[in-house]
């Protein structure tokens, strides 16, 4: 086995301990070197965009890491979990998605501050008053994709988690009641 394939198994091993079963189609993971979003598209080795870590394409039921991440076998599951976790709220269903939206409001309305990662962290500070939906509705999926990589990831402490434990309990739970270690579908 190359020395890729060995960093790639190390990485999909936190995946495979997730205490959920995750059921549907299989999903295509590939790496590519030097990620950037531009306009709405994942580039590689491009001198435009911004640099991201990943990035998703649901219909394709694919996702693609930044080869970068085969250094870190830690980081590389947190984002992993975190790309997977968005085919998760795609079949989640109102009722979950409504749950989960209801959870962020009232951290909100109590102005806790923070996020557990950047994706959600920064669409976050951007919310503007009247609320913009779309803004809104990303903010709301990113935040439960990063809050499910700090949940079922590997990496204990990390820069990106800067929400309060009290918060982070109540993420927690909602994770244990909503989805708990039930069968769940991608």
């Amino acid at each position: 086995m190359s020395s890729q394939g060995i960093r790639e198994v190390r990485a999909f091993k936190a995946v495979g301990s997730l205490p959920l079963h995750l059921e549907g189609a299989p999903i295509r993971v590939c790496f590519r070197p030097s990620l950037t979003a531009y306009r709405g598209t994942l580039l590689s080795n491009a001198l435009q965009g911004q640099a991201v870590l990943a990035g998703s394409f649901l219909r394709k039921r694919e996702i693609v890491l930044d080869q970068e991440l085969l250094d870190d076998a830690k980081e590389c599951s947190r984002i992993l979990i975190h790309e997977l976790f968005h085919f998760v709220w795609m079949r989640l269903g109102n009722a979950g998605r409504h749950s989960w939206t209801a959870v962020l409001e009232a951290e909100l309305q109590s102005r806790a501050r923070g996020e557990l990662g950047w994706s959600s962290e920064w669409r976050k500070q951007a919310l503007d008053l009247p609320r913009n939906q779309r803004a809104w509705r990303e903010y709301v999926c990113e935040s439960f994709c990063d809050t499910a990589a700090w949940r079922y990831g590997e990496s204990g402490e990390h820069d990106e988690f800067t929400l309060s434990r009290r918060w982070r309990k109540k993420r927690e739970a909602w994770f244990d009641e909503q989805l708990g270690t039930r069968e769940v579908r991608i």
